[in-house]
């Protein structure tokens, strides 16, 4: 079964540090950009982060942009979010998602393109 699973979520203070992972199974990301979407009750999904298969040109949104951090590791077949300073507005489901690009460095900071989606993880900033 083709599938991507995030971990890492949980209960974080404001001010905290989170890494969620994004590991594939039943496929190899090598050839997968891979994006971080997030979801807060009540709102849209909304791109977060992505990095490119080649792991080259990372983007993210401007609310994160030097907070969050996209990484991936190959060689264990996982993608990470680091999230630093979080904020009571960082609250949200949180999901990766994998597609493949013609161009291999590029990704795409929005839903349209990504072919597999994991289930979510929660992520809630409170005092």
């Amino acid at each position: 079964q083709l599938q991507l699973v995030e971990s890492g979520g949980g209960l974080v203070q404001p001010g905290g540090s989170l890494r969620l992972s994004c590991a594939a199974s039943g496929f190899t990301l090598d050839y997968y950009a891979i994006g971080w979407f997030r979801q807060a009750p009540g709102k849209e999904r909304e791109g977060v982060s992505c990095i490119s298969a080649t792991g080259g040109s990372p983007n993210y949104a401007d609310s994160v942009k030097g907070r969050f951090t996209i990484s991936r590791d190959n060689a264990k077949n996982t993608a990470y979010l680091q999230m630093n300073s979080l904020k009571t507005e960082d609250t949200a489901v949180y999901y990766c998602a994998g597609a493949i690009f013609r161009d291999l460095h590029y990704c795409s900071g929005g839903n349209q393109g990504y072919e597999y989606w994991g289930q979510g993880t929660q992520v809630t900033v409170s005092s």
